[in-house]
């Protein structure tokens, strides 16, 4: 079973002027494409071959001689997720559970979205941040280069991806204006209910 690269949920042009087409072009059609392409390299003609990408990641997450296979399946799952994080119609202040959620969790929208820009510009190197569901509350984490919070058990709701190519073409190293605009602009909160439903 091939892992496949899934379609965009819009146009390459649907985030602008937030993040570029050229930007998708090469995140979405270059980066990601290039893990897809390397993970199924990696499992051909492996017991791994016939696995799903969950699975791989579950797999592998604790296994050194097998860090090739996870390091390209999380990327796959995360960036398939990360695209579902962001919205042509997002960001702003959220509604229906999410919304009682944060100001439960966090006291305000206004102090998640300060924690969730700290976790996204603390992140040193390549990473992740997300915003998480653990134990009935939500709680905001911070990954390394592929590492994912399946891995570790946990739920995300959404995330931003702070590697460098998800932002450098657009902004060049200003990671703290890029996170603004996906905070004000793009957090796809549908997404984000719906995976608090499921």
């Amino acid at each position: 079973m091939a892992i496949t690269l899934p379609p965009l949920p819009y146009e390459n042009t649907a985030l602008e002027p937030y993040i570029s087409a050229l930007t998708l072009e090469y995140h979405y059609g270059k980066h990601h494409n290039t893990y897809v392409v390397n993970l199924n390299n990696l499992i051909k003609d492996t017991a791994l071959e016939s696995k799903s990408l969950e699975m791989l990641i579950l797999l592998t997450a604790d296994d050194a001689t097998k860090s090739s296979v996870f390091n390209n399946a999380a990327q796959v799952w995360n960036h398939t997720f990360y695209w579902n994080s962001l919205s042509p119609n997002g960001g702003g202040v959220p509604n229906g559970a999410i919304a009682s959620m944060i100001d439960e969790s966090f006291g305000s929208y206004e102090n998640f979205t300060k924690l969730f820009k700290e976790a996204a510009l603390g992140q040193f190197g390549s990473g992740w941040a997300w915003l998480i569901q653990e134990k009935g509350k939500l709680s905001i984490l911070k990954t390394s280069n592929a590492d994912t919070p399946i891995a570790q058990g946990l739920m995300p709701l959404l995330c931003i991806d702070v590697w460098e190519h998800a932002y450098y073409l657009d902004y060049k190293n200003a990671r703290a204006e890029y996170v603004d605009k996906v905070i004000g602009h793009l957090l796809n909160w549908e997404f984000a209910n719906k995976n608090l439903e499921e």
